[in-house]
């Protein structure tokens, strides 16, 4: 048997090194895709959770979550006078566009600012009960739907008022629904792990969400930038909103929509991924 000679230790040492670096990356994301998995599981305790959150936040107000309702009828009505007269638009064509785009932003947005407390929310049950972390991303989302139902009958009223009504065609939106949960998810791990682990990130988040919502086509339309609206396909927003917007308008999402809203989700998803299931086991001692 040949003697293994001492020029050969270094090459052997790298060898095992590398080794054992790929089996604790594997380790890692295999633990992160079972948590995944155990989390969704739990989507009834997700369910309950969520739901307990809402009746606990209203506690003792007469109306409830439906203040929301009435204060996106406001906003809606208020809105739409102001910026109807300023850019001279038919009402008819304008206030369902704006009352839809209000509403998915308002559940775009909450979703964003829920998602930077997914963890730091949840610290008392983190730090007592070993749960999946899935769990608590689940849990914002269930709160981000409840949320956005109790505003889906002021944009009924809306089609009805103006006698604006998707058809059959809007059943084009639930792929883009589907895309919504999925990217829903992925920003409550992504920015409930980053929040974590950098406190000085939600009001950074907030600050940055004010500005992309005069930047990105909700209280204007697309066609009033004409030629200048070179820039639009950049913001990300405007690609997911416009996925779900379109059909319920009764218009189309086009290809290049659709291909801008996967590549931005791809992206923030492989994002996601490789950051939770690096950190995933850190996320209990930032808490």
């Amino acid at each position: 048997m040949d003697m293994i000679q001492d020029t050969d230790l270094p090459r052997l040492a790298t060898s095992t090194l590398v080794v054992t670096a790929d089996v604790a990356g594997y380790q890692r994301h295999h633990a992160a895709w079972m948590d995944v998995i155990d989390g969704a599981k739990l989507w009834r305790l997700a369910l309950a959770l969520g739901w307990l959150d809402i009746k606990l936040k209203y506690r003792g107000s007469m109306l409830g979550p439906f203040w929301l309702t009435i204060s996106t009828a406001v906003w809606i009505a208020a809105m739409g006078g102001i910026y109807g007269t300023l850019f001279h638009i038919d009402m008819h064509a304008y206030l369902p566009f704006l009352a839809l785009s209000l509403v998915l932003w308002t559940a775009l947005s909450g979703l964003v600012g829920e998602g930077c407390s997914t963890f730091t929310q949840a610290e008392a049950t983190i730090r007592s009960l070993r749960m999946p972390f899935f769990l608590h991303a689940m849990r914002v989302f269930v709160r981000t739907v409840i949320a956005l139902a109790h505003n889906v009958p002021v944009v009924v009223a809306v089609f009805a008022l103006y006698a604006t009504w998707p058809g059959w065609a809007g059943l084009a939106c639930l792929p883009g629904l589907l895309l919504w949960t999925v990217d829903a998810f992925a920003a409550c791990l992504l920015l409930g792990t980053f929040c974590a682990r950098f406190r000085d990130i939600p009001p950074i988040v907030n600050s940055i969400m004010q500005i992309v919502f005069f930047v990105t086509p909700i209280m204007w339309q697309p066609e009033q930038l004409g030629a200048r609206g070179w820039w639009l396909p950049l913001n990300p927003f405007d690609s997911l909103l416009e996925v779900v917007r379109a059909p319920l308008l009764g218009q189309t999402a086009g290809w290049h929509v659709w291909s801008l809203a996967l590549g931005f989700s791809a992206l923030m998803c492989a994002a996601t991924w490789l950051l939770f299931a690096r950190v995933r086991s850190r996320l209990a001692y930032w808490i």
